[in-house]
């Protein structure tokens, strides 16, 4: 999977969170869930667009390309399992979900799967 950077990770995943909470999604409520300004929002859409990672249909809303969906399924995945491990072993609810945001976008692919496949063979023990 490419790196597309911290940012536009987070808000492609943003944007699959909020695919799956409401009927459309726009700007507005990208900005609202991050808690970014408006035309923060709207310059990151516009470089997502050119990526091609997600189109704008003719109302504006904003959906995800199979590139956008791909990169934005893997962050998701690497944040619920990361925010899961970090509780399971009794770190704080919000500092496990701060952490593994940040942890989601620096580790390298194979890393996460080792760490994954480790972790999960162990817990069944």
């Amino acid at each position: 999977m490419n790196h597309y950077g911290e940012s536009l990770e987070d808000y492609l995943e943003a944007i699959l969170v909020l695919s799956r909470q409401l009927p459309v999604v726009r700007s507005v409520d990208i900005a609202s869930y991050l808690g970014y300004s408006k035309p923060s929002v709207s310059h990151a859409v516009k470089l997502m667009v050119e990526q091609e990672l997600i189109v704008l249909d003719r109302s504006k809303y904003i959906q995800l390309t199979e590139l956008g969906r791909e990169v934005a399924e893997g962050t998701y995945q690497r944040h619920v399992f990361f925010s899961t491990m970090l509780e399971n072993i009794g770190v704080p609810k919000e500092i496990a979900q701060e952490d593994a945001c940040r942890i989601e976008h620096v580790i390298s692919q194979e890393t996460f799967d080792a760490i994954k496949a480790f972790y999960e063979k162990n817990e069944a023990r």
